[in-house]
Protein backbone atom coordinates (compact mmCIF):
# COMPACT_ATOMS: atom_id res chain seq x y z
CA UNK A 1 0.00 0.00 0.00
CA UNK A 2 1.22 3.46 -0.85
CA UNK A 3 1.69 5.55 2.26
CA UNK A 4 0.93 9.35 1.42
CA UNK A 5 2.41 11.70 4.12
CA UNK A 6 1.14 15.54 4.56
CA UNK A 7 3.14 17.71 5.67
CA UNK A 8 1.96 20.55 8.00
CA UNK A 9 0.50 23.01 6.58
CA UNK A 10 2.72 25.89 8.07
CA UNK A 11 5.67 25.10 6.41
CA UNK A 12 3.74 26.13 3.31
CA UNK A 13 5.01 29.71 3.80
CA UNK A 14 8.47 28.55 3.74
CA UNK A 15 9.88 29.39 0.82
CA UNK A 16 11.13 26.41 -0.59
CA UNK A 17 13.08 25.20 -4.25
CA UNK A 18 10.76 23.12 -6.31
CA UNK A 19 12.18 21.18 -9.23
CA UNK A 20 10.54 20.03 -11.91
CA UNK A 21 10.51 16.94 -14.12
CA UNK A 22 8.65 17.80 -17.51
CA UNK A 23 7.82 14.74 -19.79
CA UNK A 24 4.81 13.35 -18.52
CA UNK A 25 5.01 15.34 -15.21
CA UNK A 26 3.98 19.15 -17.06
CA UNK A 27 2.86 17.34 -20.32
CA UNK A 28 1.79 13.98 -21.70
CA UNK A 29 5.16 12.15 -23.34
CA UNK A 30 5.18 8.95 -23.31
CA UNK A 31 1.86 8.12 -24.55
CA UNK A 32 2.79 9.58 -27.77
CA UNK A 33 5.58 7.25 -28.02
CA UNK A 34 3.60 3.93 -26.90
CA UNK A 35 1.10 4.43 -30.15
CA UNK A 36 4.14 4.92 -32.56
CA UNK A 37 5.32 1.77 -30.87
CA UNK A 38 2.21 -0.05 -31.46
CA UNK A 39 1.82 1.10 -35.07
CA UNK A 40 5.42 -0.34 -35.51
CA UNK A 41 4.58 -3.75 -34.06
CA UNK A 42 1.37 -3.57 -36.08
CA UNK A 43 3.43 -3.08 -39.15
CA UNK A 44 6.11 -5.56 -38.40
CA UNK A 45 3.82 -8.23 -38.69
CA UNK A 46 6.38 -11.18 -37.12
CA UNK A 47 4.88 -14.65 -38.39
CA UNK A 48 5.53 -15.97 -34.64
CA UNK A 49 5.66 -13.55 -32.27
CA UNK A 50 3.24 -11.90 -30.57
CA UNK A 51 2.68 -8.49 -29.48
CA UNK A 52 3.65 -8.71 -26.02
CA UNK A 53 6.60 -10.77 -26.93
CA UNK A 54 7.83 -8.33 -29.53
CA UNK A 55 7.66 -5.51 -26.92
CA UNK A 56 10.26 -7.40 -24.70
CA UNK A 57 12.52 -7.62 -27.45
CA UNK A 58 12.22 -3.30 -28.35
CA UNK A 59 12.75 -2.83 -24.30
CA UNK A 60 15.93 -4.99 -23.69
CA UNK A 61 16.75 -2.98 -27.17
CA UNK A 62 16.13 0.33 -25.86
CA UNK A 63 17.89 -0.38 -22.52
CA UNK A 64 20.85 -1.42 -24.10
CA UNK A 65 20.71 2.12 -26.29
CA UNK A 66 20.33 4.37 -23.83
CA UNK A 67 23.83 5.16 -22.56
CA UNK A 68 24.56 5.05 -26.42
CA UNK A 69 21.65 7.07 -28.40
CA UNK A 70 20.17 8.46 -24.69
CA UNK A 71 16.01 9.82 -25.37
CA UNK A 72 13.58 10.87 -27.94
CA UNK A 73 12.18 9.84 -31.18
CA UNK A 74 15.78 9.86 -32.65
CA UNK A 75 16.54 7.23 -30.61
CA UNK A 76 13.38 5.42 -30.86
CA UNK A 77 13.78 5.45 -34.73
CA UNK A 78 17.21 3.52 -34.49
CA UNK A 79 15.74 1.58 -32.06
CA UNK A 80 13.09 0.27 -34.18
CA UNK A 81 15.57 -0.19 -37.44
CA UNK A 82 17.84 -2.47 -35.26
CA UNK A 83 14.97 -4.45 -33.51
CA UNK A 84 13.84 -5.42 -37.83
CA UNK A 85 17.02 -6.25 -38.12
CA UNK A 86 17.54 -8.74 -35.22
CA UNK A 87 14.37 -10.64 -35.71
CA UNK A 88 14.73 -10.67 -39.98
CA UNK A 89 18.42 -10.98 -39.51
CA UNK A 90 18.99 -8.74 -42.55
CA UNK A 91 19.55 -4.48 -43.19
CA UNK A 92 16.92 -2.93 -43.47
CA UNK A 93 16.06 -1.73 -46.93
CA UNK A 94 15.20 1.72 -48.46
CA UNK A 95 11.29 1.28 -48.01
CA UNK A 96 11.45 -0.33 -44.85
CA UNK A 97 13.24 2.66 -43.21
CA UNK A 98 11.07 5.02 -44.82
CA UNK A 99 8.23 3.98 -43.45
CA UNK A 100 9.57 3.32 -40.16
CA UNK A 101 10.43 6.92 -40.56
CA UNK A 102 6.57 7.72 -41.46
CA UNK A 103 5.08 6.18 -38.46
CA UNK A 104 7.65 7.93 -36.39
CA UNK A 105 6.83 10.74 -37.96
CA UNK A 106 3.99 12.15 -35.17
CA UNK A 107 6.90 12.56 -32.84
CA UNK A 108 8.84 15.63 -34.86
CA UNK A 109 6.47 18.60 -34.41
CA UNK A 110 6.74 18.50 -30.04
CA UNK A 111 3.46 18.75 -30.13
CA UNK A 112 2.81 18.53 -26.19
CA UNK A 113 -0.67 17.44 -23.84
CA UNK A 114 -0.80 19.88 -20.92
CA UNK A 115 -1.68 18.08 -17.74
CA UNK A 116 -4.98 19.76 -16.57
CA UNK A 117 -4.15 22.67 -14.94
CA UNK A 118 -0.35 22.96 -14.96
CA UNK A 119 0.27 26.62 -15.79
CA UNK A 120 -2.36 27.80 -12.99
CA UNK A 121 -0.69 25.61 -10.66
CA UNK A 122 2.86 26.44 -11.52
CA UNK A 123 1.98 30.28 -11.26
CA UNK A 124 0.54 29.78 -7.87
CA UNK A 125 3.53 27.73 -6.47
CA UNK A 126 5.98 30.36 -8.38
CA UNK A 127 4.50 33.12 -6.35
CA UNK A 128 5.69 31.65 -2.63
CA UNK A 129 8.83 29.71 -4.39
CA UNK A 130 11.67 29.06 -6.21
CA UNK A 131 10.86 27.07 -9.43
CA UNK A 132 13.32 24.97 -11.64
CA UNK A 133 13.43 22.59 -14.48
CA UNK A 134 15.28 19.69 -14.82
CA UNK A 135 14.64 17.24 -17.77
CA UNK A 136 16.41 15.22 -19.62
CA UNK A 137 17.30 13.94 -23.62
CA UNK A 138 17.50 15.50 -26.92
CA UNK A 139 18.43 19.48 -26.06
CA UNK A 140 16.84 20.20 -29.47
CA UNK A 141 13.65 18.38 -28.88
CA UNK A 142 13.31 19.11 -25.51
CA UNK A 143 13.17 22.94 -25.69
CA UNK A 144 11.34 22.50 -28.05
CA UNK A 145 8.78 20.70 -26.26
CA UNK A 146 9.37 23.45 -23.68
CA UNK A 147 8.25 26.06 -26.17
CA UNK A 148 5.42 24.34 -27.54
CA UNK A 149 4.36 24.59 -23.83
CA UNK A 150 4.35 27.94 -22.82
CA UNK A 151 5.41 26.74 -19.85
CA UNK A 152 8.76 28.01 -19.81
CA UNK A 153 8.80 31.73 -18.11
CA UNK A 154 7.47 29.81 -14.75
CA UNK A 155 11.00 28.75 -14.37
CA UNK A 156 14.28 30.83 -13.30
CA UNK A 157 16.39 28.59 -14.79
CA UNK A 158 15.99 25.15 -17.20
CA UNK A 159 18.04 22.18 -16.90
CA UNK A 160 18.49 20.14 -20.08
CA UNK A 161 20.66 16.99 -18.93
CA UNK A 162 21.90 13.35 -20.66
CA UNK A 163 20.54 11.19 -17.95
CA UNK A 164 19.04 11.93 -14.79
CA UNK A 165 21.37 10.31 -12.00
CA UNK A 166 23.16 10.94 -8.66
CA UNK A 167 25.87 13.22 -10.40
CA UNK A 168 23.27 15.30 -12.17
CA UNK A 169 21.42 15.95 -9.32
CA UNK A 170 24.63 16.85 -7.64
CA UNK A 171 25.93 18.93 -10.09
CA UNK A 172 22.16 21.23 -9.50
CA UNK A 173 23.22 21.00 -6.02
CA UNK A 174 26.36 23.10 -6.97
CA UNK A 175 25.60 25.43 -9.82
CA UNK A 176 22.37 27.07 -7.39
CA UNK A 177 23.83 26.36 -4.15
CA UNK A 178 20.81 24.30 -3.25
CA UNK A 179 19.82 23.73 0.75
CA UNK A 180 18.54 20.38 -0.16
CA UNK A 181 16.38 20.11 3.27
CA UNK A 182 13.76 22.97 1.99
CA UNK A 183 14.32 21.36 -1.95
CA UNK A 184 11.67 18.99 -3.14
CA UNK A 185 12.04 17.20 -6.62
CA UNK A 186 8.38 16.62 -8.50
CA UNK A 187 8.14 14.13 -10.89
CA UNK A 188 6.41 10.31 -12.20
CA UNK A 189 9.31 8.71 -12.86
CA UNK A 190 10.58 6.21 -9.44
CA UNK A 191 14.27 5.90 -11.77
CA UNK A 192 14.53 9.41 -12.64
CA UNK A 193 13.23 11.79 -10.20
CA UNK A 194 12.43 10.25 -7.15
CA UNK A 195 15.11 7.86 -6.68
CA UNK A 196 18.52 9.57 -7.53
CA UNK A 197 16.83 12.87 -5.91
CA UNK A 198 16.75 10.95 -2.35
CA UNK A 199 20.26 9.88 -2.88
CA UNK A 200 21.28 13.67 -2.78
CA UNK A 201 19.07 14.56 -0.01
CA UNK A 202 16.47 16.03 -1.57
CA UNK A 203 12.57 15.93 -0.64
CA UNK A 204 10.75 14.38 -3.63
CA UNK A 205 7.00 14.60 -4.56
CA UNK A 206 5.71 11.48 -6.62
CA UNK A 207 2.89 11.73 -8.82
CA UNK A 208 2.60 8.64 -10.90
CA UNK A 209 1.63 8.96 -14.36
CA UNK A 210 -0.10 5.57 -15.94
CA UNK A 211 1.65 5.88 -19.18
CA UNK A 212 5.42 6.33 -17.45
CA UNK A 213 7.98 4.46 -20.10
CA UNK A 214 8.92 0.86 -18.03
CA UNK A 215 12.05 1.79 -18.57
CA UNK A 216 11.76 4.66 -16.01
CA UNK A 217 9.95 2.38 -13.03
CA UNK A 218 11.53 2.10 -9.92
CA UNK A 219 10.99 0.48 -6.37
CA UNK A 220 10.02 3.43 -3.84
CA UNK A 221 10.35 2.93 -0.37
CA UNK A 222 6.69 3.30 1.11
CA UNK A 223 8.06 3.95 4.10
CA UNK A 224 9.83 7.19 3.35
CA UNK A 225 8.81 10.25 4.74
CA UNK A 226 10.95 12.10 2.53
CA UNK A 227 8.40 11.38 -0.42
CA UNK A 228 5.03 12.76 -0.92
CA UNK A 229 3.00 10.47 -2.51
CA UNK A 230 0.15 12.82 -5.11
CA UNK A 231 -2.55 11.39 -7.49
CA UNK A 232 -2.54 14.75 -9.10
CA UNK A 233 -0.42 17.77 -10.12
CA UNK A 234 -3.08 20.40 -8.48
CA UNK A 235 -3.06 18.74 -5.33
CA UNK A 236 0.80 20.33 -5.14
CA UNK A 237 -1.03 23.37 -4.21
CA UNK A 238 -2.06 21.76 -0.70
CA UNK A 239 1.07 21.04 0.34
CA UNK A 240 3.84 24.07 -0.66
Amino acid sequence: MVRAYHFPATLRAVNKVLIFDADDTLWENNVRFERVIDDYLDWLKHPTLDKTELRHILDDIEHANVPVLGYGSKALLQSLAQMFERLYERPVGERERTDIAEIARALENHEVDLVPQVSETLAELGSRHDLLLLTKGDPAEQRGKLDASNLGHHFRSVHIVAEKNVAAYRSLVDEHSLDVAVTWMIGNSPHSDILPARAVGMNAVFIPNQHTWVLEQGELDPADKGVLHLAAFTELLAHF
